[in-house]
């Protein structure tokens, strides 16, 4: 019989693709004799974005994670997702780096290591996988599935031949934004399947509602494992039901032999799980076809929306779907995973609440456009690569080639704080994230975001100001939407609103201000904004609202990693004076006019928001 093996994603991809990975290793444990019970290939269950959301979210430890999920499940393998030279991170890592991750995990229960690279740029792949046969772990390559005008079956087949011939043990076809169809799918497997000897993985998001039929043909065509989830986190934006998966093979030749009253009672267990997470539940989860032409990945959705509702942004969500395949072309066609997924996605949300395309440019595109993530799949939009990085060289050769061996740097900067190598390799993929957590896990201080109970009000609190609301004026009422705002002027600022449905656009000017501070509901009179200056450190919270040419702000909501400026500072117009994190990645501000840096009222980790000055130049 030709049994076909099931990889179940519950424990990863199911809840990173519909709740944005926020399932707590305490909800995960008491199901695993079960799911352990079930014999499954593998239980995908680390790695991805499940270590950042560890350290930045539940505050918790993932290696400590992975420990416990290998003593709950010693009968399956463990199955996580590496992002080659990039590991776990956003960037590339030093090859000593790669090669002590690698080793950790193996050590600390990883038994099947799913490599794959963004651009699909296999001189980024060579390390991992070396560093994997050397574990004695299983080695699966993964094709990053895209579509494009430059890739195309051959294009696909051709990786899969050099995937075979680095060594690996397995091969994965990962459609991670759901993108193939029934036919595509019988052509690429079988294409595949008459040039390697390797066993062919199968993972395709359901998102465009297509990956079951998928699935069904890939098996048909040579395909021998696939990636299901649990159906209490699977379809939409996750993957194909296991149970119904199960279901549809059974007494056929692919039969995968699971009990599928077992998978129903674990089920039971995940769906009551759920219901704890229910405020990272997306808008964005169900079937969308526009998948097949935005290509955002199921991964990435549900934490997208989240990002844009924390930014008072998601009724923008359209627009930002739109941009992206724009932002991609730009680009030169990468496939959209992790990191390129981010890369691109944070780009087009600059791109759409700042108003003009590539005003702002992430530090990652720069990069990106620089060749340090790899060689772009297409040609890169020239004129873009001129604003983003001018006449910088354009790097050719594998860009882990520039890097020193990094383990006894690291270990210096967090000496006295890391108690372990896991805890240096935690700092290693998130510096500031994890010097944080390091340091209140030792103080006994970690605490994990809230959950809320059923039913709260997600929209209340002292970050939140109506923008649509009823206002009774001589005896009339009217119906007032704020749909946005202009950039802050000199003296003005105009607002773009509705008035019983009428658009029209308010021109404000400040003659005096308030400020509102500390959450408690107290505000300080003041007279004009000029009259407030700065010593230069960061004001707690405290910072006036833009109302002049020279104050620097930020598009997006987010954390101060790197002050860039002092007060006496001479700058440019263009020149970086800001590095913020949003989105998870990193973006220079830049100086708006030419002038003197007179106020700052920022300093490294503190929050912002798009409606404060971070710091003030006064024109020359």
């Amino acid at each position: 019989m030709a049994k076909v093996f099931i990889s179940d994603l519950v424990l990863r991809d199911g809840h990173q693709s519909l709740i944005a990975t926020r399932m707590r290793t305490e909800d995960m444990l008491p199901i695993c004799a079960r799911l352990d019970s079930v014999g499954f290939w593998s239980l995908e269950a680390w790695g991805g974005a499940t270590f950042d959301a560890c350290v930045r979210f539940l505050r918790e430890d993932p290696w400590d994670r992975l420990k416990k999920l290998r003593k709950a499940l010693p009968n399956t393998r463990i199955q996580m997702l590496l992002r080659g030279q990039n590991l776990l991170g956003y960037r590339n890592y030093s090859d000593d780096v790669v090669r002590a991750f690698v080793k950790k995990s193996a050590d600390n229960g990883v038994d099947v290591f799913r490599i794959f690279d963004a651009m699909n740029d296999l001189r980024n792949l060579r390390v991992s996988i070396e560093a994997v046969k050397a574990s004695g772990k299983i080695a699966e390559g993964a094709i990053s599935y895209t579509t494009s005008p430059v890739h195309n079956i051959p294009y696909f087949v051709n990786l899969a031949k050099e995937f075979e011939a680095m060594g690996c043990d397995t091969l994965a076809i990962k459609d991670m934004a759901g993108l193939l169809t029934p036919t595509t799918t019988a052509e690429l497997v079988k294409a595949i399947a008459a040039v390697v000897k390797m066993p062919i993985h199968m993972h395709s998001h359901a998102t465009s509602g297509l990956s079951a039929m998928c699935l069904l043909r890939a098996v048909e065509n040579g395909a021998t494992i696939l990636d299901t989830c649990n159906s209490s986190f699977g379809e939409g934006a996750s993957h194909t039901s296991t149970e119904s998966m199960v279901a549809a093979l059974a007494g056929t030749e692919y039969d995968t032999g699971l009990s599928l009253p077992l998978l129903q009672e674990i089920t039971a267990y995940f769906r009551e799980t759920r219901k704890k997470y229910w405020q990272f539940e997306s808008e964005f989860t169900g079937v969308d076809t526009r998948v097949l032409v935005n290509q955002v990945p199921g991964g990435m959705i549900s934490n997208l929306s989240n990002q844009l509702k924390e930014q008072g942004a998601l009724n923008r969500m359209d627009e930002v779907l739109a941009e992206i395949p724009r932002v991609r072309e730009d680009l030169g066609f990468p496939p959209l995973v992790t990191p390129t997924s981010q890369i691109v996605g944070t780009q087009a949300v600059l791109n759409v609440l700042t108003g003009e395309r590539y005003k702002s440019v992430t530090t990652e595109v720069k990069n990106y456009l620089q060749g340090r993530y790899g060689k772009a799949p297409g040609e890169v939009n020239a004129q873009v690569r001129s604003i983003a990085i001018g006449d910088a060289e354009v790097i050719s050769c594998r860009p882990a080639d520039f890097l020193e061996d990094e383990m006894d740097k690291l270990l210096g900067e967090i000496e006295g704080i890391a108690k372990s190598e896991e805890d240096l390799l935690t700092y290693a993929m998130f510096p500031e994230l994890a010097r944080t957590f390091l340091q209140e896990r030792a103080a006994g201080t970690l605490k994990p975001e809230q959950l809320l109970p059923a039913g709260s009000n997600l929209s209340c609190g002292p970050f939140y100001a109506p923008n649509e609301f009823n206002v009774s004026l001589h005896g009339e009422t009217y119906h007032i939407h704020i749909s946005g705002s202009g950039h802050p002027g000199e003296e003005q600022r105009s607002f773009f609103v509705s008035v019983d449905g009428v658009p029209e656009e308010l021109i404000v000017e400040a003659l005096s201000e308030i400020e509102v501070f500390g959450g408690t509901g107290g505000v300080v009179s003041g007279g004009s904004a000029k009259t407030k200056e700065s010593s230069g450190k960061s004001s707690g919270g405290k910072r006036p609202r833009p109302t002049r040419q020279g104050h620097v702000t930020t598009a997006m909501p987010g954390a101060i990693v790197d002050v860039l400026v002092e007060i006496g500072k001479k700058v440019n117009a263009g020149d970086p004076v800001l590095v913020i994190e949003a989105m998870k990645m990193e973006n220079e501000i830049q100086a708006p006019i030419s002038g003197t840096v007179i106020s700052v009222w920022v300093a490294k980790g503190d929050t912002v928001t798009p409606d404060e000055a971070l710091m003030e130049i006064q024109p020359e």
